[in-house]
């Protein structure tokens, strides 16, 4: 059976495995530098030809090296391009110094966030595939792809001179094969969630995907638009959809569960135990959906999951039960547990992180694109601290302050573990060792 693609663990794996090291003699990779430097040259400049004192590259250099060292405002990204201004000149000229905190934060303001967002993705996917291709990692599997919004908290305001406005909200589009997020787009409201999740997706390559979302993104039309551009997809069903929902829930009697665990084709489970608990986690998978009236108006429905979770308190020997119903345009049960249980990276991988490890949720920037224009550089920050973290055993958290520390020392670490050149050389040595041996 296909399994869904991790190149991430795969390159962890191989991390552990040969016992590669980042070298602490390595300077910050030149080579990372100039690819980020080369997508700064090609983001649009909407500020008056004549009077820019800052060129633009130097500005996104200046935040780009900042966010990767634990600063998470923009006072703190000015401080930190005051403070390391003889450093950063050997990467860019900075003839005027660096800019206020207040241009910095103006600039992001001024750039178009959907260019951006292209950029960094091709920045961070020729990393990747870079990375991919020095250590031999074949392109196996399926796609993961996840659909869910996320609200900055520290965005809105109860009061102002244009009155009161709520909380920032913004749609990401996921990808928890490769540790990167491919869309996001900013929402006045969750209701607005739906068509910016349509309008992200027809913009994607999802061939061949497999996409999971929550309810609210369970509707007919994102369906079919993953359907047309040839993905799949493994969809939350909640009541939000009343009578579907109601109709899912009366078919998966205990009677059935029971059926489809006898006969085993179709059904998977797992157990973990923690904190005084036991977690059974019990997937049933049926194909027996043609009783089901509104089947055609549902693109590529093949089957409902009934996702059962049975906690018990080891002490007390409490049992707790629930249970989630899906609906899928794939029938493999593992698969499908495999995107249930993978649907929960976007929050685990993603939007914790941009909370718990660069305060995404303490940001009090209003402007809609300034925000979305940060928010994007703390992403490619996580996704190229998280490809660095086999190497260096740290959390996100502890990575930033050792570079915000020892910017030369941990910084060149960071970055040259994303040097393919340097990865190749290490795996040989690595190999070479092992043949001694």
């Amino acid at each position: 059976m296909t399994k869904i693609a991790n190149p991430i663990a795969e390159f962890a794996d191989i991390v552990k495995e040969y016992g590669l090291v980042a070298n602490e003699g390595i300077a910050p990779s030149n080579k990372v530098v100039k690819r980020f430097i080369r997508l700064a040259k090609q983001v649009p400049d909407a500020r008056m030809a004549g009077m820019i004192e800052y060129p633009l590259k130097e500005i996104l250099l200046v935040a780009f090296f900042a966010v990767l060292s634990g600063m998470d405002t923009w006072s703190q990204i000015e401080l930190f391009g005051k403070v390391r201004t003889p450093w950063l000149k050997t990467f860019l000229k900075f003839r005027n110094g660096i800019p206020s905190h207040d241009t910095f934060r103006r600039v992001f303001s001024l750039i178009d966030p959907t260019v951006l967002q292209g950029l960094t993705i091709d920045f961070l996917m020729e990393n990747m595939n870079r990375i991919k291709a020095s250590l031999g990692i074949e392109a196996n599997g399926i796609r993961l792809i996840n659909i869910d919004g996320k609200q900055a908290n520290g965005t809105g305001r109860t009061k102002s001179k244009d009155g009161a406005f709520p909380n920032l909200q913004t749609l990401n589009i996921y990808d928890a094969s490769s540790g990167i997020c491919i869309a996001m787009k900013n929402i006045d409201k969750k209701t607005n969630e739906i068509p910016a999740a349509q309008e992200a997706l027809l913009m994607l390559d999802i061939s061949g995907a497999l996409l999971t979302c929550d309810a609210l993104n369970t509707q007919k039309k994102t369906i079919e638009i993953i359907k047309e551009r040839k993905g799949d997809y493994v969809c939350a069903l909640k009541q939000n959809h009343q009578t579907f929902y109601t109709d899912v829930n009366d078919f998966f009697t205990d009677e059935k569960l029971k059926e489809i665990r006898k006969a085993q084709t179709h059904f998977v489970t797992s157990i973990d135990k923690a904190h005084s608990q036991i977690e059974r986690r019990n997937y049933y998978v049926t194909e027996d959906i043609k009783w089901f009236p509104e089947l055609k108006d549902w693109k590529g429905l093949k089957a409902f999951v009934c996702f059962e979770k049975i906690i018990t308190d080891t002490a007390t020997g409490a049992i707790a039960k629930e249970r989630r119903f899906f609906i899928s345009s794939v029938t493999d049960s593992e698969l499908c547990a495999e995107a249930i249980r993978g649907h929960w990276a976007v929050e685990n991988r993603l939007h914790w992180h941009l909370d718990a490890s660069f305060g995404d949720d303490d940001d009090m920037t209003a402007d809609k694109n300034a925000y979305q224009n940060f928010s994007l550089f703390r992403k490619v920050a996580l996704t190229l601290l998280k490809m660095a973290q086999p190497f260096m055993k740290r959390s996100i958290v502890e990575i930033r302050k050792l570079i915000g520390m020892e910017y030369k020392l941990f910084l060149g670490q960071v970055l040259g573990t994303l040097d393919d050149t340097y990865l190749e050389q290490a795996l040989r040595a690595a190999n070479e060792k092992k043949a001694k041996a």
